[in-house]
């Protein structure tokens, strides 16, 4: 039998992990997006509840305060986090969840799972994948080209892309983003592999 998954994908920004991720939601129909809460603010054609629950810090703090998240983190000044009950409750019903992350998030959620009971569906079904650009300059290129970002912003993100990086050993799974269509290809063999009991 196939079981479901924690699947927690993370990469630098602009690495490629949100478009990777469509591609693995719009082939995969046994696995549904985990939906974070934000304390940022919407992006043109982002949309509440679908891209991010977007909540103020009060209510950020509230629900951090109450162990509500499975893992939450700042990231370039903004408050990110997982609320637990809705991740184990998909999994419980045998769907796969998948969580796009940072690296804070995703060693929250990787030591969450390991204080897990040994059966755990959570514990049973977890993997992770980092999505790593192929070269900085490669990052640098994306990050212009895209437009969203102010020059300091940029460099900004690409220290922290560069710290981000030297952590890609704490993963399962290491992606090379060079060629989308064969990162993307790779994705689906590994979260299959995993799905039909592979390596945990």
């Amino acid at each position: 039998m196939k079981r479901a998954l924690l699947i927690v994908i993370s990469s630098p920004s602009g690495g490629g992990k949100t478009t990777l991720c469509q591609r693995l939601l719009a082939m995969d129909d046994a696995t549904v997006q985990s939906v974070s809460c934000t304390t940022r603010a919407a992006r043109p054609g982002e949309v509440d509840g679908k891209h991010y629950h977007f909540i103020s810090v009060a209510e950020f703090e509230r629900r951090m305060a109450a162990g509500e998240f499975l893992e939450h983190a700042k990231v370039h000044g903004h408050l990110y986090g997982t609320l637990r009950a809705p991740v184990a409750e998909a999994i419980r019903s045998g769907k796969s969840v998948l969580l796009a992350i940072d690296v804070q998030g995703a060693a929250q959620v990787r030591d969450s799972v390991r204080r897990l009971p040994a059966g755990d569906a959570m514990r049973r079904g977890y993997m992770d994948v980092f999505i790593q650009p192929p070269s900085l300059e490669a990052l640098r290129r994306r990050l212009v080209g895209r437009g969203q970002d102010r020059p300091e912003v940029i460099e900004r993100r690409l220290a922290a892309a560069e710290a981000e990086m030297r952590r890609a050993a704490e993963y399962g799974t290491v992606i090379v983003n060079d060629d989308f269509d064969t990162a993307a290809a790779e994705l689906m063999a590994v979260v299959e592999r995993e799905r039909n009991g592979g390596s945990a």
